[in-house]
Parts: structure tokens; sequence; C-alpha cells
């Protein structure tokens, strides 16, 4: 065996959390899983009417690294129309494999061996492992007694000589927490004549509920050293097909699109077609499904409460991340006792880093009357719980 060759920052990774606790929940039949991070939507049926028609017309072919010209251009034309953002399609926008492979790649770009990031905990966990295989450090600020939000008071502290960049993202997984326009003011003051740059994650800007979505590059001195994130999983039901982008000044971005050239070649030319359809025919698919995710948002939220759970609102996303400390149980026996006893399925809190120890993740990706079968049983489990 040669496993000691393998570089150890690869065998040093775990599997996620989240992962660990789908190979679980396999083992069991009728299982109510409230675990799932994808909408519980079709893809738009026009979109992939545009991608049959694309791969009917042999469109199947390499693109430009970059992405094909015409959807880069839509992709900021995207971001300009719904968000107030400015960036050019030609020299500031890249297509990439889904939103993960923008952040792997952007973290390519800035990091080095022995800088620091730093993000806030609870937080999604794929973060880590790329800035780990980086060689940098990952420094998290416990934002647990902020309502899960990373605030300018929280982040300074946390701010060294060695901080490379700072990780945003808004709204959460797993809290579904949102940074407000009076938030990333505070924020953009703090960072924006620092030596730094910002990843903002901006994954389920279309799934925000009570407010519009804001951006921190939209402030002041934070356009230049800020690389903004999105993509088409969420906002119009695509995960497969992945698709996403990075939207960032040109500087930036003419060198982050080496590492996609060598990492990809470029995004799957029938699902960009499929994307230039969502970005111009469907700019607001996302409105029926975001009103749906209210309604559910509400339901979980009013049902948690009268169960006893101390729980946070969501402001988007469509996830709830209630505490079960008074319960006793850390995260892990209460999501496997509940998966047991129960058959409900959700994803412990330490999957989200150890700062969502006592905490788990319910998602409302799923039909409500999933959902409200799940909560009966959650429910009936915190009564013998208690």
């Amino acid at each position: 065996m040669l496993e000691h060759l393998i570089q150890s920052e690869i065998r040093s990774i775990a599997i996620s959390g989240i992962r660990q606790m789908a190979n679980r929940v396999a083992q069991y039949k009728d299982v109510l899983s409230l675990t799932i991070g994808q909408p519980d939507f079709p893809t738009p049926q026009h979109i992939v009417d545009a991608a049959g028609r694309a791969a009917q017309a042999g469109k199947t072919t390499y693109t430009p690294n970059a992405g094909l010209p015409e959807l880069r251009e839509a992709a900021a034309a995207f971001l300009r129309t719904k968000y107030g953002l400015d960036y050019r399609g030609a020299d500031e926008t890249l297509v990439t494999v889904g939103a993960s492979q923008a952040i792997d790649m952007a973290l390519r770009t800035i990091l080095s061996p022995g800088v620091e990031v730093v993000l806030p905990g609870p937080i999604y966990p794929g973060y880590e492992p790329l800035i780990r295989m980086c060689g940098a450090v990952p420094v998290y600020v416990d934002v647990t007694d902020s309502g899960f939000k990373l605030t300018a008071e929280k982040l300074e502290p946390a701010l060294t000589e060695r901080t490379r960049c700072v990780i945003l993202a808004s709204p959460s997984n797993p809290t579904g927490v949102a940074l407000s326009p009076d938030d990333l003011k505070a924020l953009a003051d703090l960072l924006s004549d620092r030596e730094l740059f910002v990843i903002s994650d901006e994954i389920y800007s279309e799934l925000v509920y009570d407010r519009p979505h804001a951006s921190i590059a939209a402030y002041p001195g934070m356009r230049e050293r800020t690389i903004v994130v999105n993509g088409l999983s969420k906002s119009h039901s695509m995960t497969g097909w992945r698709i996403g982008f990075t939207f960032a000044p040109a500087y930036l971005t003419q060198h982050m699109v080496k590492v996609l050239q060598y990492n990809v070649t470029c995004a799957a030319s029938v699902s960009q077609y499929a994307a230039l359809e969502a970005l111009t025919g469907g700019i607001d698919d996302a409105s029926p499904m975001r009103e749906a995710y209210v309604s559910r948002r509400d339901y979980a939220y009013e049902r948690l409460v009268a169960a006893g759970f101390d729980v946070a609102k969501p402001e988007g996303a469509f996830y709830i991340f209630p505490s079960i400390r008074r319960f006793g149980l850390d995260s892990t026996s209460f999501a496997y006792r509940l998966l047991e006893e129960r058959l409900v399925a959700v994803v412990p809190g330490n999957a989200f880093t150890s700062y969502g120890e006592g905490y788990v993740r319910l998602s409302y990706a799923c039909s409500m009357d999933t959902l409200s079968a799940a909560l009966d049983r959650i429910e009936a489990f915190a009564a013998s719980l208690a």
C-alpha cells in the first residue's frame, strides 16, 4: 500500500458529515428525509427544452474557457438587474462547474501556504477542505451568540497580518440567516482599506424572503477586493446541470481563468446553453419557488417553536437550524436516535464545524406533506426526551 505517499492534507480530510448522514439514512426504509440540500422542484421546462435544442443542433463542443460570451453577458446583466452589481461579461465574469468549483478556483488563485482565511462558524463544510488543500489556515469566528451573523465586531479581532481572505455566505447554509444592508455596511467599513480579499458566496441570493438580497460588493471600496460567487443550482433548480459564476474585477478574473482552464477546461456546453435560457427567458423563475419556501419556513418555524425548540427564524435559503441543547443529547446522538426511533432524517449540527454542535439542520426543500409528517414525528420525539 502506498497510502503514505498521498498528500497529507488530502489524507486528513474527513468525509462530510452531511454525506455520512446520507449514507446512514440509506440503511433504512420509509424515512422522511429533511436532509436534502437541493430544491424539490423540477428544472423549468423551457430550460430543459433549450438544452435539448442545443444538443440537437450539435452545440456539444468545447466552449471558451471562460464560458460562452453570450452567457457571461447574460449573467452580468442578471446581477445588474437583480442586485445593482455592475460587472462586465467579457472580462469580469466566468462560468464555472457549479458554485463549488467557483469557490475552489477563487481560493486557489488568492491563497498561498500559511495565510489565513476567516469564516463564520457554523457554516457549510465545503470551504475548509479547499482552504487546507491550498496550505492555508481556516480561522473560525463563533457566531452562535450573534444571531448566526458575522458582524464587524465579531470579525475585527480575528483579522491579523496573515489574513488573506474573509468568506461571507448570505443567506447561510445551515442557518438561513441573511446579512442586512446595515450588517454589510459595517463589514465594508472594516474591510475596505485592508489588503485582503472577500469571497461572497451568494448562491441563495434569489431565495431571500423578507427584503431584497444585498451584496458586500456594492459597498464603497469592496468591489476591487471581492469575488462574488453565484450560480443556478438553487435559483433555477439546476443542481445537476453544474453551472456557477464568479464576478470579480478584471485583474482578478484574468488569473482565475487560468485555474479554470487547467482544472476543468470549461463548463459543459449544453448546460451553458440551458443556463443562457435560464438567465434570459427565466429571469423570475425563482419567484414561485421562493413563495413556496416562505410558506414552508413559516410552518416549520411555528411548529418547532410550539414543540419547545429554540430556533432563529430563517431569512433565506431553505434550512432551519434549531437548538437541541435542552434535550441533553449531542447533535449526532439526537439525529441518530431520531432516525432510528422515528424514521426522520436531519443533519447533525456538528457537520457544520464544531460551532454547530448543539443544533440540527432541517431542510424544508420537500413537500408540505413530508414536512408536516416529519414535524409530527419530531414533536413526538422531543416530547419523549423531555
